[in-house]
């Protein structure tokens, strides 16, 4: 049997200064200079106040697990062999979510308000993704 190839983000121009930095292992999200709401995901204008005087920042890469579940069947996908695995939405110290995994740890013993800190694993050239780990 063919292994499914697992499939990579689909980027759009605004999202892309997201990507780049991940592909350095950075973790980015966006300000807005008008009212200095942090957002996350990507836009090309505020969601509070539609200004679009948008800027990037580093993030910390710290926060703690919101919410989450443990995937314990997928087939047929390209994730099985991964499988136990958790995808979990992440609030950073920022205030900003993200949906992500958690991973370096035992699947199940991942809790909500668990403190996680950003990892970065490479897909191939183009694509590298934040996850976390345990702290």
């Amino acid at each position: 049997m063919t292994a499914i190839e697992k499939p990579v983000p689909v980027v759009n121009p605004w999202a892309k200064p997201f990507w780049d930095a991940a592909n350095r292992e950075k973790l980015v999200f966006q300000h807005c200079n008008a009212c200095s709401k942090n957002i996350f995901y990507p836009r090309i204008a505020c969601p509070d106040c539609f200004s679009d005087d948008l800027e990037w920042i580093e993030a910390s890469g710290k926060g703690r697990v919101y919410t989450y579940t443990v995937v314990e069947s997928n087939a047929p996908s390209a994730f099985v062999d991964d499988m136990p695995y958790v995808v979990a939405i992440v609030k950073l110290a920022e205030g900003i979510q993200l949906l992500s995994n958690i991973v370096g740890c035992d699947p199940h013993s991942v809790v909500c308000e668990m403190p996680v800190e950003v990892v970065f694993e490479r897909l191939n050239n183009e694509f590298t993704l934040p996850k976390f780990r345990p702290i």
